[in-house]
């Protein structure tokens, strides 16, 4: 009978909380999980974890138009079309027309409009390539991470395609947990992250910043339902707002799963180019691994209930 896997996806509200450094931990302390890098946007967790990729694969999340000058009469109905003003005359020219038309891939939202109102066809409407996703292996286990193009879009379809795979591998490999470093914010890879999840790890820290976008956050989480638990990073560089921020989470009836410290050594952790329970033996590794504990309690209380 295949194993039943728990995904944990570890989120922020904002950029700069330490989400990234907290899921590289939870790497390290799990002796049996799939990695999946969901913040394709800027992807970070590969720095840490050295993978050495054994696929790689295109990503394509949308089309493209591009006018074949060859047969193109210059007429320039698909530049009426185009609302998004991604045709334009062309350099080009043909043996019957000084100019023909071309499509900007920049400027191109992929509508198709204008290949479908070119009296002669001449457009073309193929896959565009977006980014790349990758298949690699670290030291503590297989990892599902990509780099989405420069100014390219649809990074929930491909945070979307990472979970599956890095899901395939785990059904296959029996292993336990899938862990997720997800995208800060609540926008669409947020939710292309969360969606379906067995549980998001939600980290803060103590500013207004970090208070406010916790709440958009939760809020997040809420309205798909997936469980969530709270970590406050950083707590003690400023004690009240940590205090008012736990009392927040609880009276929206989310569990607290622990605070962390701050201190330099996660700095000299990431110089190494290593996760924290890997360099530190110190308070901060005993937080950590206190913090997965609780992660894998709750994933055990909520199994609990769905069986009851």
């Amino acid at each position: 009978m295949p194993i039943d896997v728990k995904e944990i996806v570890v989120i922020s509200g904002k950029g700069g909380t330490g989400k990234t450094s907290i899921t590289a931990a939870f790497a390290a302390l799990a002796e049996n999980a799939v990695l999946a890098d969901c913040d394709v946007d800027a992807a970070d967790l590969h720095l840490i974890l050295k993978p050495d990729v054994c696929e790689t694969h295109d990503f394509s999340g949308g089309k493209v138009a591009r006018v074949r000058a060859d047969v193109c009469i210059g007429c320039g109905r698909c530049a009426e079309v185009c609302r998004f003003d991604a045709v334009r005359l062309a350099d080009a020219s043909t043996e019957v027309l000084a100019q023909t038309y071309a499509v900007d891939p920049v400027l191109c939202e992929g509508c198709s409009v204008c290949a479908h109102f070119c009296p002669v066809q001449a457009i073309d409407f193929a896959d565009a390539i977006n980014g790349q996703w990758f298949l690699s292996e670290t030291r503590f286990g297989p990892l599902v991470h990509a780099r989405l193009g420069i100014a390219e879009e649809n990074s929930g379809k491909l945070v979307s395609l990472i979970r599956k795979e890095a899901k395939r591998i785990a059904e296959e490999r029996d292993e336990a947990y899938i862990i997720v470093d997800g995208s800060p914010g609540i926008g669409c890879p947020v939710i292309a992250s969360i969606t379906g999840a067995d549980l998001v790890v939600v980290v803060t820290e103590p500013t207004l910043s970090g208070e406010h976008d916790l709440a958009r956050v939760l809020d997040l989480a809420a309205h798909f339902g997936i469980p969530a638990l709270v970590c406050v990073n950083k707590w003690d560089i400023n004690p009240e707002v940590t205090r008012r921020i736990e009392a927040t989470v609880i009276e929206r009836g989310v569990n607290l799963a622990g605070r962390i410290t701050y201190d330099p050594v996660v700095t000299q952790a990431q110089v190494a180019g290593q996760s924290i329970p890997e360099y530190d033996r110190g308070s901060v590794r005993d937080q950590l691994a206190r913090l997965w504990q609780v992660v894998q309690r709750k994933l055990e209380k909520n199994n609990e209930h769905k069986e009851t």
